[in-house]
């Protein structure tokens, strides 16, 4: 029997060993019961648990569920890639099934299994249907994020909306990240103003910069990545299939062995220079000195409190700056874990919440990932990124994909399942609190204080898109006019009641009831179709 990569992160069994045990004996779920996994809790803080040290693990490929949304084609690879590696390093400890459905797999295992929680609502009310159907024996706590469910939900109460500022700094204490004592190292709790800088320049024009750090671990494929990808050609060309995308080389880790070795290459050589410059965009260097990591966290390989310690670990080495892993620590423990857990407080009808009343429906140029369709040179980038990778960074996807689709009144919901389907780390808990709330301002104010809103000389400040592009940012109106500035004026002249009464944008209405031209820039957006 394998037993590679099956060690569990320092602290998770700390966290979780009294609630699962707890969960266990209040289910009556026999101690050698057969363990469910799910495709994105794939690594060993699930199946590595020494609660389960007995326990087949129970792998199922619902033929159902992959054809149920359209999904990026190299999603689909890093998930069938994932379990496929899991089921080859358990060696006999794992059964694989390949099914319609789950329920079908569930029914050829023979006996109840247990399962910890599924990441979405829709999972976990599945789930209870097959336990009230005798299916599964016991539904355990989550257990691949930092601070467990019980422990959020005490400390929100009954607040309806707070920061995630005040949450990150308690996640520090809880975890004791970064600390001295009950201060935080070096004095400030947030570094967020010393990781603003805009991207470097190019040596010369015409050229493309880059910020010119070591390139991130690239996975090497195998066997069962040419099976996967062999199977999802077959699946596509029988018509079984859509997917939207292209196919390419895996770019990710999918198995804790890989997620491990992808952090070590982060923290020794890209850490370090990470922070100064995690909000800027480069067009000739998509990945610049972001970690990768959120595909192996978000399957479950790789825990967050092993990158955050890593990165924490660098800092006392002397071998990374305080800004980039106070900025990376916070990008994790913070807004990661903020995110998961926002996502089941809010509640299930949350996805829904359109409190700017958007309903444009998504161009098909936007859905079909046609960034060659598009003229505006940051729009067609970062499509053509999302279509040739399944990933761009933060800052493309709320800054150049989010606000687009917030100026141009997208329908939240529809965007929401747009961003799950076509990243690879996206998944069904991930994306309603960052596209609904953070990016679309549609929930009403619960998670952010302001849209997130712009015109072009933010994009121009903060990337290298704008110096070839056939717009102008400066420009509102006329064929020149960028359609970010001009949009981000449309904007806020629609929703000016609200902007107006938000000290944080208030401003913005001020000086649009300056400008001389806001009349033609209504017109001109309001008919505007070529972007």
């Amino acid at each position: 029997m394998s037993r590679r990569g099956t060690s569990v992160p320092a602290g998770v069994e700390d966290t979780y060993t009294e609630a699962v045990d707890q969960a266990l004996e209040d289910a009556g779920a026999e101690h050698d019961a057969p363990l469910w996994v799910f495709g994105d809790q794939l690594g060993p803080a699930v199946h590595g648990l020494p609660q389960h040290a007995e326990r087949e693990v129970v792998l199922v490929e619902s033929a159902g569920v992959l054809r149920r949304r359209r999904y990026h084609r190299q999603k689909l690879h890093l998930v069938l890639s994932g379990m496929r590696h899991l089921d080859a390093d358990l060696g006999d400890r794992a059964t694989y099934h390949r099914t319609e459905g789950y329920r079908e797999a569930l029914e050829k295992v023979g006996r109840p299994v247990v399962v910890h929680q599924p990441t979405s609502h829709t999972a976990v009310e599945f789930v209870e249907r097959l336990q009230a159907d005798g299916l599964v024996a016991a539904v355990l706590p989550p257990t691949t994020f930092a601070r467990p469910r019980a422990e959020f939900t005490a400390w929100a109460g009954d607040e309806d909306s707070f920061t995630m500022e005040n949450f990150y700094r308690n996640q520090r204490r809880r975890f004791d990240v970064l600390m001295e004592g009950e201060s935080p190292v070096g004095g400030r709790w947030n570094l967020d103003h010393d990781n603003r800088e805009p991207p470097p320049r190019a040596a010369k024009k015409g050229d493309r910069a880059t910020l010119g750090v070591p390139d991130p671990w690239w996975p090497t494929e195998d066997e069962i990545d040419e099976q996967v990808r062999r199977d999802l050609d077959a699946a596509t060309e029988k018509g079984d299939l859509l997917t939207v995308g292209v196919d390419g080389p895996r770019l990710f880790a999918v198995t804790p062995d890989e997620a491990r070795q992808a952090l070590t290459r982060f923290v020794e050589h890209r850490l370090d220079p990470f922070g100064p410059h995690e909000d800027a965009i480069l067009s000739g260097d998509p990945w610049m000195a972001h970690s990768l990591l959120s595909v192996p966290q978000n399957l479950g390989v790789l825990h967050p409190l092993e990158a955050v310690h890593a990165a924490e670990q660098a800092y006392h080495d002397g071998t990374a700056r305080l800004n980039s892993v106070e900025g990376f620590v916070r990008q994790i423990l913070g807004w990661r874990e903020y995110i998961w857990h926002l996502y089941w407080h809010f509640g299930k009808g949350y996805t829904q919440r359109n409190e700017m009343d958007h309903r444009t429906a998504l161009p098909t140029w936007w859905t079909e990932l046609d960034g060659d369709a598009v003229t505006a040179a940051c729009l067609s980038e970062t499509l053509g990124g999302v279509r040739d990778r399944g990933w761009v960074h933060h800052i493309p996807r709320l800054m150049v994909l989010g606000n687009h689709a917030l100026q141009r009144e997208y329908r939240p919901s529809a965007l929401s399942e747009w961003f799950t389907t076509s990243f690879v780390d996206g998944f069904a808990w991930v994306m309603p609190p960052n596209v609904v709330g953070m990016s679309q301002h549609a929930d009403g104010g619960k998670l952010a204080t302001k849209p997130y809103a712009s015109g072009g000389a933010y994009i121009n400040k903060m990337s290298d898109h704008c110096g070839d592009c056939a717009f102008d940012p400066k420009v509102r109106v006329g064929e020149k006019a960028c359609p970010f500035t001009a949009g981000y004026w449309q904007f806020v002249h629609r929703h000016q009641a609200l902007l107006r009464g938000n000290q944080r944008t208030a401003r913005a209405v001020a000086t649009m009831d300056r400008l001389s031209d806001l009349d033609a820039v209504l017109e001109q957006e309001h008919g505007r179709r070529d972007f």
